[in-house]
């Protein structure tokens, strides 16, 4: 579809590497970093937690648009716009758009909290919620990356 030399070629590699940031990078908090930390105290898990969100995030604040505007200039630049596109490349940009939406309610919502209560229980509060929403992106983030290979 694409030439690999091409300018879209390019285009694909970028998208494909930040949804492999983005989704990597749940997955890896997720399946990895969150039991491994849980043997630390309280306090010790909440600042780690401080550390690891504020990184993460701010690579997903840049992953998460570059991906959307790659995807979208390969629509309307190589593929034809919409109406040309299959059923498979509509629905991963449907699933793209909510995980963006997810992640700046998130970012909105329990992270503004987590970081106003960092020193309070309710941090804990907090951080069950972002994680909730992190399993949910990584839910449809896994399904796009299905989508993509079909």
């Amino acid at each position: 579809m694409y030439a690999a030399t091409s300018v879209w070629g390019w285009v694909l590699a970028i998208h494909i590497l930040c949804a492999v940031i983005w989704v990597g990078g749940m997955f890896f908090a997720i399946v990895v970093l969150r039991p491994s930390i849980a043997a630390l105290e309280p306090a010790q898990r909440i600042a780690m937690h401080n550390r690891v969100f504020r990184r993460f995030f701010l690579v997903v604040w840049h992953a998460m648009p570059i991906a959307l505007i790659t995807g979208f200039a390969m629509v309307f630049g190589v593929m034809g716009g919409l109406a040309s596109v299959p059923w498979n490349v509509h629905a991963m940009m449907a699933l793209g758009l909510i995980m963006a939406v997810v992640f700046v309610a998130l970012v909105f919502g329990p992270y503004r909290r987590f970081r106003a209560a960092i020193s309070s229980a309710r941090a804990g509060d907090a951080a069950e919620q972002i994680r909730r929403l992190i399993i949910l992106n990584l839910a449809l983030g896994l399904v796009t990356i299905v989508l993509a290979a079909l």
